[in-house]
């Protein structure tokens, strides 16, 4: 018997259910929970509709990161709501200004050899401490509260080894936009990338940091680190090294997949509008126009992404047409550019400093300029989730976008006449746990406090055994969630409000589509290419969907994470036996199905009727049991509360 990875070790020392063989469905239990405030009101709104009483996972986190611009009472009232909701359910929660969740967390709680379910996509950044970290929609992250297992198939082990060590003027962001161009937004579907090799001495735990955030650029599962010298230097510059579990590959351990990557190859690399695989060198882009560099977010939150672009700007000056904008990615952050002089340098330059928080990232603030290219160390460049529509959003290191800035175009940082910054990690940074208010002892109930812009959950109807209707909307491949319900601060204070932020529904993909959903009178399909929300793990853009009238999504293929989030709230989701059966809708086309009774786990194909072209489609259905179960019940709390009502009726006790 061969030895295990770490991503297995992690796997089986949490399983509770099914066995770690290929494409079987296993449960895993889940030790920390995270969530943030754009997706985390509907949490809270779901950990009310299920009936909780006091969060189980051993730590819950709530963090305020996303909507911290207040340009009126929407965004304020959100942060009362969690923060009343928090002490009633035994919550941690972090204010606003304390920082990006993953950083935050990752500070505060990371530990080796846990497992953290976080309502955010980015949560798969927590592999870097040799944890197991994974993105997922709000009843998800609930249920995982209350102490529910979360349930996925097993997924494939990719190892990539890492050799050699990185260049000057080369870090951790080149390394994943490499890995990302590689592999595209797709090519590690159901996969954990696991990283192991000669290279990772030299890598930081914030370097990893930024590497496994930004794996769910390439649709992977996780990404998972070893818990070995870095990890332990981490923690204890945390002052946490108590919390240090060395967690290893055994020697002789084996992967489903391999690849290498020779680290001293790696050149600075820059991805493209408008998507982060669209990724070339930079030297192949060089002396484009540039007038906006943004430094931040969860992709690159680490000291050092702040401090070697402050040592490269330092007795310089970034051209007056050019913004350098600066996001801290938290309050000890902060703190220690204040105090090691950093912080001065940047102001020096003319760089603009922004709060604490994800800020540009999800377009909440700092939308670049109409016409004009934006450099940004995030990790997405979706169309317009910057906040400007027609966007030209580029994803580089922090020293590509310092160069950038200072030069006004595009440029390898390798051609400054200057020397590498010298940087080195500090010994200890402020311990940022006493800035977060931490759960009561013994929870009191207490008062949830709701603005008038917080909704109740809408109530979703069960499935009926036919539905026929209109397909609305006719999309092509690689249509994310970004496309399906926008961030920005137009869009993200009614993230605790369905009905109104179901107005901005493919808003930026089909303006009328809202209108037509609320005239239609009948079911409502989608049709779909491949790829089909990825990106994010909001599950905003399946209720919203779900409360217009949309019944069933028929797509090439769609992204892991979305297709539990549309299942979750009840709507059907099939797939083309023939892919070429896509050229054969148009949109307005009417469709038809007759007997979804059919639809079981042993029945795997489908047929649909196209009435207005007079055809039939065969459609896949690789939906389990349980969750044909959950779309028949119009979605999982409410399956959850049939469970329980049945329980209680078996007892004599309802």
């Amino acid at each position: 018997m061969t030895g295990l990875n770490v991503a297995r070790k992690l796997i089986e020392s949490h399983l509770v259910k099914g066995n770690m063989a290929p494409q079987s469905v296993i449960e895993l239990k889940i030790d920390q929970v995270l969530s943030e405030d754009a997706t985390g009101t509907l949490v809270m709104l779901e950990l009310e509709a299920l009936g909780a009483r006091q969060v189980k996972a051993e730590i819950c986190a709530q963090y305020v990161d996303h909507n911290v611009l207040r340009a009126d009472h929407k965004n304020g009232d959100d942060h009362v709501f969690l923060q009343s909701s928090c002490r009633n359910y035994g919550i941690w929660y972090s204010r606003p200004g304390n920082g990006i969740s993953h950083p935050v967390h990752m500070a505060c709680f990371g530990i080796p050899g846990k497992t953290l379910l976080g309502g955010d996509s980015h949560s798969c950044a927590a592999g870097s401490l040799g944890m197991l970290g994974i993105g997922a929609g709000g009843i998800e992250v609930a249920l995982a509260m209350m102490g529910f297992p979360l349930s996925l198939v097993m997924p494939t082990i990719l190892g990539v080894r890492f050799e050699g060590e990185l260049q000057p003027w080369v870090s951790a962001k080149d390394v994943i936009l490499e890995l990302v161009r590689r592999y595209t937004l797709r090519g590690c579907w159901n996969k954990i990338v696991e990283y192991h090799g000669p290279g990772l001495a030299n890598l930081t735990a914030m370097d990893r940091h930024v590497i496994a955030n930004m794996g769910q650029e390439m649709g992977a599962v996780t990404s998972v680190f070893p818990a070995d010298d870095q990890v332990r230097l981490f923690l204890r510059q945390q002052s946490r090294e108590n919390d240090f579990v060395e967690l290893l590959a055994d020697k002789d351990a084996t992967y489903d997949e391999v690849a290498t990557l020779d680290l001293s190859k790696i050149e600075p690399m820059i991805a493209c509008p408008s998507r982060p695989d669209k990724v070339v060198k930079v030297r192949e882009v060089e002396g484009r126009p540039v007038s906006q560099s943004y430094i931040g977010s969860s992709a690159n939150p680490g000291l050092r992404d702040f401090s070697i672009p402050a040592r490269m700007v330092n007795g310089l000056f970034v051209p007056h047409e050019i913004s350098l904008d600066i996001n801290p990615a938290s309050r000890q952050l902060l703190h220690e550019l204040t105090h090691n002089g950093d912080l001065e340098k940047l102001l020096g330059a003319g760089a603009y400093l922004h709060e604490t928080g994800c800020g540009g990232c999800i377009g909440m603030g700092q939308a670049p300029a109409s016409g004009h290219n934006s450099l940004r160390t995030v990790p997405r460049n979706f169309p317009g989730r910057s906040g400007t529509k027609e966007d030209s959003v580029y994803l580089c290191s922090p020293e590509t976008a310092t160069a950038s800035a200072l030069k006004g175009k595009i440029t390898d940082p390798r051609n400054l006449d200057m020397d590498y910054p010298v940087f080195e990690e500090p010994e200890h940074l402020m311990d940022m746990r006493s800035l977060l208010e931490p759960p009561q002892e013994i929870p009191v109930k207490v008062e949830v406090r709701k603005g008038p812009n917080i909704k109740p959950l809408p109530v979703l109807e069960k499935m009926l055994s036919v539905i026929e209707g209109p397909a609305l909307l006719k999309l092509e491949d690689n249509v994310s969630t970004d496309d399906i319900i926008p961030g920005g601060a137009d869009a993200l204070p009614y993230w605790s409000n369905v009905p109104e932020l179901s107005r901005f529904a493919f808003s930026n993909v089909d303006e009328s589509f809202y209108q037509r959903a609320l005239s239609a009178k009948e079911d409502i399909f989608l049709i779909a290419g491949n790829s089909l929300g990825h990106g994010s793990s909001r599950e905003h853009a399946s209720i919203t969907l779900r409360y217009l009238g949309v019944r069933c999504v028929i797509a090439k293929s769609v992204a892991g994470l979305y297709r539990k989030n549309l299942i979750d709230h009840g709507i059907l989701i099939l797939t083309f036996c023939n892919p070429s059966d896509f050229d054969a809708f148009s949109k307005d086309d009417q469709l038809q199905f007759y007997d979804l009774s059919s639809c079981t786990g042993g029945n795997k194909i489908l047929e649909l009727r196209n009435v207005t072209k007079g055809i039939k489609i065969w459609l896949e259905n690789d939906l389990s049991q349980e969750e044909i179960e959950i779309i028949k019940f119009g979605g999982r709390i409410n399956y959850i509360k049939g469970l329980l009502r049945r329980s209680l009726e078996d007892m004599g006790s309802f």
